[in-house]
């Protein structure tokens, strides 16, 4: 069995694991709806609630949890959760409440992510400007002599690695959004030097803190390191690793020493990993040490870090039995059933740190010494990132090995970001707000398919390996000032494509809206005409019934979704082999497809599944948009070849 395959036949066991007591919802999202339920009416905080009373990293740790079962499920429930926990806190001129940038606390940062994930979906200026906040910060931060960032103001000439899980994936994610490309050099630079100067050669494991100074009464003498290893900074360390390298450029030539500490975190990890039961104790190494005891965050920290790192293939396969292996002890161990759908998580330690008042020395018996609870905000978050990424494994890959190609070549439309550099936008992988295809772009990755862009004209040589191929509402010379127009060249190759096998799909939009003197002329070629009228017409906000359309029972591509919302669209003329799937209710073509050659050809004269029907924040949850593009999605890998 190749390595591929033996990660996701092992994932297939996890499926078939959790699925056991025929759960209604899967563990995340029983997580997540206890977060909400525990947090409902309420700004306060206690042990059981997730809106603390002061700008905290806890809560930025639950709403990246929360993020990853929003993207997965649709549910707007958590977006709007999300926005409530932040809209507390920023007021409307982008000014963060209760937060002190003269107390360059690095663990303040953190929630960053969470503004720039508001201002990528919603566009609204004031999270851009709490985020620009945060990166200040970061900006005036305090540094050892070699240019590590200090933990905190009060805890001076330090590096925790804490930190770099506070700091790093908001620094890297902010620097790409502005263009910022020295400061991955910075970023990778904090990494290599908290592992330098807290790593112990015999174990690979890293120590929780390092003093330059020395001075510090928990620090060695001699190296200025803290006395043990603690998992959870260790797992807050594995988690700013993988979250960093979404956004670390693929060509920067520090990229590969990130891969190589990723690596050798890995290898120390699972040697300290409990045989038994898949866990990891509080103090790593000492699983005999008096009280010593099976923690829930860092063990879903290493959880998440082993699942996602072993998904984007930044570890070998054969890291997932770690993952696997500690899932199913976390479930055994750690989760409580309440009531029919949700879940509490046990046994996390509520906090454990170095120095400050009363003193913490670091010491075994210290660590032994802090609260162990229920429902932790950092256990909690920790566990919905693992719980994401697990159940991601465990879905079916029907997609593996193959690539979906995304047109950025007639689609093209440029504009200004908010840093005034050139933003290619309008129908792309990448883009959270209302126009772009995250969510389609993320139902074929959790199928196994590999996301690209072509920013050329398409050939058989760059179309070559790609299994699926997607042109979406070429530009009009009122959108582009220089469009790329489809010529008869384009229309070859493409057709040579399909005619090959290659899986071909076009959308449209309604005449007034897309270049369709030239797109028709390669929809002409396999029996399509968008007609180029404009149907679906909402001339009402927030009256959707005029853009329904019905899925009737037995349809061949839409299987589960059966209420549609298509706005503004063209219809089709059919020619040839070309046949209706989906028709309106006056009767008109809205979606159609054809074979060609050994290919196949989906049509439909419309957009439609971008971000804004797609992500449930605006419509209503009686459509279906989220289920037909898995449909969708299901149905194209099935006519690759």
């Amino acid at each position: 069995m190749n390595r591929s395959l033996k990660y996701f036949a092992l994932a297939t066991l996890t499926s078939l694991a959790f699925h056991v007591g025929a759960q209604v919802k899967p563990l995340s999202q029983q997580m997540a709806d206890q977060v909400l339920a525990l947090s409902k009416d309420s700004t306060n905080t206690n042990s059981n609630n997730f809106r603390p009373v002061k700008w905290s990293y806890d809560q930025g740790v639950i709403l990246e949890g929360i993020d990853g079962v929003w993207k997965r499920t649709a549910n707007n429930e958590y977006f709007k959760y999300m926005q409530a926990c932040m809209d507390a806190y920023v007021t409307k001129d982008g000014d963060i409440k209760m937060y002190k940038i003269e107390d360059h606390n690095i663990d303040n940062v953190k929630n960053g992510r969470t503004l720039l994930t508001l201002y990528k979906v919603t566009g609204q200026a004031k999270y851009f400007k709490a985020a620009t906040v945060l990166w200040n910060q970061l900006k005036e931060q305090p540094r050892t002599k070699e240019g590590g960032f200090w933990h905190k103001k009060i805890y001076p000439n330090q590096m925790w690695l804490d930190g770099l899980y506070m700091g790093e994936p908001f620094y890297a994610e902010y620097a790409a959004l502005i263009k910022d490309e020295k400061a991955f050099d910075d970023i990778a630079n904090q990494f290599i030097w908290m592992e330098k100067n807290s790593r112990e050669a015999k174990t690979g494991l890293l120590y929780h803190g390092w003093d330059e100074s020395k001075k510090e009464q928990w620090a060695d003498k001699t190296t200025g390191k803290s006395p043990n290893f603690w998992a959870r900074a260790m797992g807050w360390y594995g988690m700013a690793l993988v979250d960093v390298l979404d956004n670390f450029p693929q060509n920067h030539p520090k990229r590969a020493a990130l891969l190589a500490i990723l690596n050798r975190f890995a290898v120390a990890t699972k040697k300290v990993q409990d045989t038994k039961s898949g866990l990891w104790y509080d103090i790593l190494d000492k699983p005999q040490g008096k009280g010593n005891y099976f923690e829930s965050s860092a063990s879903s920290m290493f959880v998440y870090t082993f699942a996602k790192a072993v998904r984007m293939g930044w570890l070998p396969t054969s890291y997932f039995a770690v993952a696997d292996k500690g899932y199913k002890g976390i479930q055994k161990e750690f989760i409580e059933k309440v009531g029919t759908d949700k879940v509490n998580l046990k046994g996390t330690v509520a906090v454990s740190g170095l120095g400050g008042k009363p003193y913490r020395d670091g010491s075994y018996a210290y660590y032994m010494s802090e609260k162990v609870i229920t429902n932790d905000a950092k256990g909690v978050g920790a566990f919905l990132c693992a719980a994401n990424e697990m159940e991601i494994a465990a879905l079916p890959k029907p997609g593996l090995g193959k690539t979906v190609m995304l047109d950025s070549y007639f689609n093209n439309e440029v504009k200004k970001d908010q840093s005034n550099n050139d933003l290619s936008w309008h129908y792309k992988w990448d883009a959270r707000d209302n126009n772009g295809f995250t969510f389609l772009g993320e139902v074929f990755e959790r199928s196994g398919f590999k996301n690209k862009t072509l920013y050329q004209a398409p050939t058989l040589e760059n179309l070559k390996g790609s299994s699926v191929y997607i042109i979406v509402d070429p530009d009009s010379e009122k959108e582009s000032t220089k469009p790329n127009f489809i010529q008869e060249k384009d229309i070859a190759n493409i057709a040579n494509w399909v005619n090959a096998g290659g899986v071909l799909v076009l959308m449209g939009n309604d005449g007034p809206n897309v270049e369709l003197e030239h797109f028709n002329k390669l929809a002409n070629k396999f029996g399509f005409h968008f007609n180029g009228e404009t149907k679906g017409r909402v001339p009402v906000a927030g009256v959707f019934e005029t853009a329904k359309v019905v899925v009737p029972a037995g349809n061949e591509i839409f299987k589960n979704a059966k209420d549609l919302f298509i706005k503004e669209y063209s219809s089709l003329k059919l020619s040839g082999n070309a046949r209706p799937i989906l028709k309106d209710k006056d009767g008109d073509n809205v979606i159609a497809v054809t074979k060609y050659g050994k290919g196949t050809v989906f049509v439909i004269g419309d957009p439609w599944l971008y971000n804004e029907y797609v992500d449930a924040r605006k419509l209503p949850a009686s459509y279906d948009n989220f289920k037909a593009a898995n449909d969708l999605v299901n149905w194209l890998t099935k006519q690759v070849k």
